[in-house]
């Protein structure tokens, strides 16, 4: 595994704000690089963030940990480097420090900027070009015949879903053109920003409709999750799907919260490796 550092002043190009990206962790790959794949972090995490893991096997989160729980710990890199998918790059960038509205204000690592989780509350579109911007910038380096994709938690999969949304529509929400083509993505207790006017953005237009009927996309949401309800992971699929993503694929799971398990990270390996032609 190793380390870089990477910051980006997006007032150039996607916004007036000048963001500080954090410290970016890279996975190599330990066989044949065929794919690049950048994991997003959740609000207040970062490239390195730490998950628990219980003694019962469940991956938890760090900040859902009960006092008593009986747990080693590792980071978010070293789970995707224990991952059985050899041929895969992974890139764990961390989120600009920014106030937070969910927070009353107060500063915390967030791909965007967000009030609260829900149909009726304002997207910050401003902060997420920002942030699909830097991680495309990572993807654009990427050599010719490597396949590209996205991936995240929470708040980092909501990021992951507005790129495929993005390339879909071949731009940024501020116009500027989306500059790679992506092959995944993958979201997990996520949702999807900018849902409202999603379908008629790519229903009317021909690019559109027909990029995002290529792009696979697998959500994944515990139908016990406190932080993002369970109703808006499947709402997102379902409005993702109308809007012409025919190759979506949502996963629940029974009785588990804003954490991710065994058997989810199972579906995303298999889902990735058949998705992404990789090798055995």
């Amino acid at each position: 595994m190793s380390r870089s550092s990477s910051s980006m002043s997006s007032g150039s190009r996607t916004n007036r704000r000048t963001l500080e990206f954090g410290r970016t962790y890279v996975v190599k790959p330990k066989g044949r690089h065929q794919a690049t794949i950048v994991w997003l972090h959740g609000l207040g995490d970062n490239g390195s963030s730490f998950v628990m893991i219980p003694t019962l096997g469940i991956l938890l989160s760090l900040d859902h940990c009960g006092p008593n729980t009986n747990i080693v710990s590792k980071c978010w890199s070293q789970v995707l480097e224990s991952l059985p998918l050899p041929n895969i790059k992974w890139i764990c960038p961390t989120a600009p420090t920014r106030p937070v509205a969910m927070l009353g204000g107060f500063p915390s690592t967030a791909w965007c900027d967000v009030g609260e989780i829900s149909e009726d509350s304002p997207d910050d579109f401003e902060g997420l070009d920002a942030s699909a911007a830097h991680i495309a910038n990572f993807l654009s380096t990427e050599p010719a015949a490597i396949k590209l994709g996205i991936g995240g938690f929470s708040m980092g999969a909501a990021t992951a879903l507005y790129s495929a949304t993005c390339f879909a529509q071949g731009k940024f929400g501020n116009g500027i053109p989306y500059p790679v083509n992506l092959r995944a993505i993958v979201g997990l207790s996520g949702w999807l920003p900018g849902s409202r006017t999603l379908r008629n953005k790519i229903e009317g237009s021909h690019d559109a409709a027909r990029r995002a009927a290529t792009l696979p996309i697998l959500i994944c949401h515990g139908n016990s999750d406190d932080v993002v309800e369970y109703n808006y992971g499947e709402k997102s699929a379902s409005i993702l799907s109308s809007a012409g993503f025919r190759y979506l694929t949502f996963k629940s799971y029974n009785g588990i919260g804003h954490y991710t398990v065994p058997n989810e990270m199972d579906e995303v390996c298999h889902w990735l490796h058949a998705r992404l032609g990789l090798d055995a």
